[in-house]
């Protein structure tokens, strides 16, 4: 019995102390597709077509992608794709950079 609990916690993905759990490129998917998230007075929009609009009180356009399991975004001009981990915590949204900076979001109402 003690082997099965151990696989079905091996099973259900990494965890961290902090309650948040590593996203799948699926998960990703799912989690942006038309949907807004809002980061400390910001939001940003992600298009199913791969556009995404942030708007901190003046609008940008850029585009967003999901390869493997990460978030990556392309601001013009700039041509180079920058790319992140995320994680959830069911709530939170964090998207956690190749340094290790951390940014969160949550849905927009």
């Amino acid at each position: 019995m003690r082997r099965f609990a151990l696989i079905l916690a091996m099973m259900a993905g990494p965890a961290s102390a902090d309650g948040f759990e590593a996203m799948t490129g699926a998960q990703i998917n799912a989690a942006l597709s038309d949907r807004s998230l809002t980061y400390a007075g910001t939001t940003q929009k992600f298009y199913a077509s791969g556009r995404t609009l942030y708007d901190a009180g003046r609008p940008s356009w850029g585009y967003w992608a999901v390869r493997g399991d990460q978030y990556c975004s392309q601001w013009p001009p700039n041509d180079t794709w920058d790319c992140y981990d995320m994680a959830s915590d069911g709530e939170i949204i964090r998207f956690i950079g190749p340094a290790g900076h951390v940014t969160d979001g949550v849905y927009s109402k």
